[in-house]
């Protein structure tokens, strides 16, 4: 184990009784959450920040975490969701002309508990042989037996309606495009105009925000779109009011089956509008044509899951966060399987044969991740226009 940067214990028990010891950093307390891992190299402050990690306790597999300290600039929402954050070892000296504060600073003034100084490699070993399990990090009780029996009592993610814990409280205007060094292809991304239902050039896009990551409406605006944001408590007649060209299914947190509401509002708009959905918003759109749901063993979570499209043949390498899928044999005869993981045949993509509707399990706003597959937002933008 590396000599510790902190005198300050802290302790992860997992439910199955196994019990990490290490060094605090970030906030004091004690949370509980599913224990998951993050495969990526880099896009720590992205990850922070996604609401798709609500109830989640993140463990990065990457061991030197926080090396570009954090900015402003390339967060993912307005706060940070997860419940917990571990890694192998945490840098305290970030060195980048960008960075604004080290990653201990900003998790202090979050209120987010880290957890460093652990095996992170047994944790996932764990995790990926036994699957994500609830867990326990604490910095005030670090008593193994009492850890443990607290993550047995602590109520497991599947069944929760986490949505409602990071949608936004009233619907917005969204006007920010892609930064210079965002843009994919330097100028080839340029924004697009078209005569569309709004009379005004720019086809409206109305985004239900179940717990939205920024990058989206980032790329919606840059390729042309007028972009409003709505809760994801909204019914189709609030959506409908606003005269939407297109309507999009945002990504957000946890079990998309208790999300009722949702999948009977995304049912009715099917029939009326184009639709796209990115990960949540995809296993929405899937129940609301029909399909089930199951749990992974542990998740995809990463910036380099391997994707293949049915229709071309290529092979497109993704960013993931989720720990759900469609299951593919209970689609219906009208819905399409368009992209396929190729590490474990799950259903990657999904459109309806006569409906402009259609949705994939991963980001292809990737942030931060590859650029693979932005063409989507193109694809989305013609069902608007053409």
């Amino acid at each position: 184990m590396s000599k510790s940067h902190t005198n300050r214990p802290a302790k992860l028990a997992l439910s199955d009784g196994t019990v990490f010891s290490g060094s605090a950093f970030g906030a004091e307390g004690e949370a509980y959450g599913e224990v998951v891992f993050n495969t990526s190299m880099t896009g720590y402050q992205e990850i922070l920040t996604d609401p798709s990690y609500c109830g989640q306790i993140v463990t990065m597999t990457y061991p030197l975490i926080g090396n570009y300290g954090v900015n402003p600039e390339d967060v993912e929402s307005g706060s940070l969701s997860l419940r917990g954050f571990i890694c192998r070892e945490l840098c305290r000296t970030p060195s980048n002309f960008r960075s604004t504060m080290p990653l201990d600073q900003y998790l202090r003034e979050a209120g987010i508990i880290g957890l460093e100084g652990i095996d992170t490699r047994a944790l996932v070993r764990r995790i990926r042989i036994h699957g994500a399990m609830t867990g326990v990090i604490s910095t005030t009780d670090l008593d193994d037996k009492s850890l443990v029996e607290k993550a047995q009592n602590s109520p497991a993610l599947v069944g929760q309606d986490l949505v409602k814990e990071v949608v936004p409280e009233k619907s917005s205007t969204w006007t920010e495009g892609l930064t210079e060094l965002a843009t994919p292809f330097g100028s080839s991304y340029e924004s697009a105009t078209a005569e569309t239902a709004t009379g005004n050039g720019q086809p409206h896009v109305v985004a239900i925000d179940y717990g939205m990551k920024w990058n989206i409406p980032r790329h919606l605006t840059q390729i042309g779109c007028r972009v409003t944001i709505v809760p994801g408590t909204a019914n189709a007649e609030e959506i409908l009011a606003e005269k939407p060209d297109g309507v999009f299914l945002a990504n957000g947190p946890g079990d998309p089956r208790p999300l009722t509401h949702a999948i009977e509002t995304i049912r009715e708009l099917v029939e009326l509008k184009p639709v796209f959905g990115i990960c949540l918003g995809q296993q929405l759109l899937g129940l609301a044509l029909g399909g089930e749901i199951f749990k992974l063993k542990f998740g995809h979570r990463g910036a380099n899951q391997p994707v293949l499209n049915e229709a071309t043949g290529g092979v497109e390498i993704t960013a993931q966060n989720h720990g759900f899928a469609i299951e593919e044999e209970s689609l219906p005869a009208n819905v399409e399987v368009t992209h396929i993981n190729l590490n474990d045949r799950t259903v990657e993509g999904l459109r309806h044969r006569e409906l402009p509707a259609f949705g994939v399990q991963y980001h292809p706003e990737a942030a931060a991740g590859p650029h693979d597959s932005h063409y989507l937002f193109r694809q989305f933008y013609d069902s608007m226009t053409k």
